[in-house]
């Protein structure tokens, strides 16, 4: 992939992390080299969020690549189907709106007709080779296109998620799994997880077994 500013070895690895190349996977990588540039380093804890408003490939090479990452809660989703990446700073608000420009996926005419035909199993094998030889194409076409062809890059002024804060947790008293105490809800004075209060709302079975008492 020529035409990055990432090297060959972070690359590799970025492949490895999420399982294979696609165009996904390339438009990530291409956000997240606009991140790093604008933003900041690899963030090694929580200053530097990512917003994503996408769970598809590329949310991979942003984390692999800018160390966002749900479990340190400065990987926040919001689920509008959308290739646009926010990065922004805790400390003073500073952040960039990388999106998606019309046609920047460069898919080529055939495209759409092969992607229905494996995605309803229909594809002969030729039409599967082809198809998945359009989609390396596309991955290099999109690694060394110039970046203002791909995304619109734009400062905005953004009110970073808190700080990822350490709860207790409460056993269910359905299914009896430990939950967050900032997620449990409450039903006829017990306090439920989150599945158990909707299947209780909806007069059905909990989610999940209490466990079995202790031997001996």
């Amino acid at each position: 992939m020529t035409g990055t500013r990432t090297d060959p070895q972070t690359l590799d690895q970025v492949v490895s992390f999420h399982g294979h190349m696609c165009p996904g996977l390339a438009m990530g990588i291409r956000a997240a080299e606009v991140a790093l540039e604008r933003i900041g380093p690899h963030s090694a804890d929580e200053e530097v969020v990512a917003i994503v408003e996408t769970d598809m490939c590329g949310v991979d090479a942003v984390q692999f690549m800018t160390g966002c990452t749900f479990g340190k809660g400065n990987l926040v989703h919001r689920d509008y189907g959308k290739n646009v990446y926010t990065f922004v700073h805790r400390s003073d608000g500073y952040g960039v709106r990388i999106s998606s420009r019309p046609g920047g996926w460069h898919r080529p005419p055939e495209w759409d007709e092969l992607f229905a035909k494996v995605r309803a199993r229909s594809a002969t094998p030729q039409e599967r080779e082809r198809f998945f030889s359009i989609q390396q194409e596309r991955s290099a076409s999109i690694a060394s296109m110039p970046l203002e062809e791909l995304y619109d890059v734009r400062e905005v002024d953004v009110v970073a998620p808190p700080q990822a804060r350490i709860l207790a947790s409460l056993d269910c008293a359905l299914c009896a799994e430990p939950t967050m105490e900032s997620r449990v809800r409450r039903l006829d004075g017990r306090e439920l997880c989150q599945p158990c209060f909707e299947a209780a709302l909806a007069g059905k079975a909990p989610v999940a077994a209490p466990p079995l008492p202790p031997k001996g």
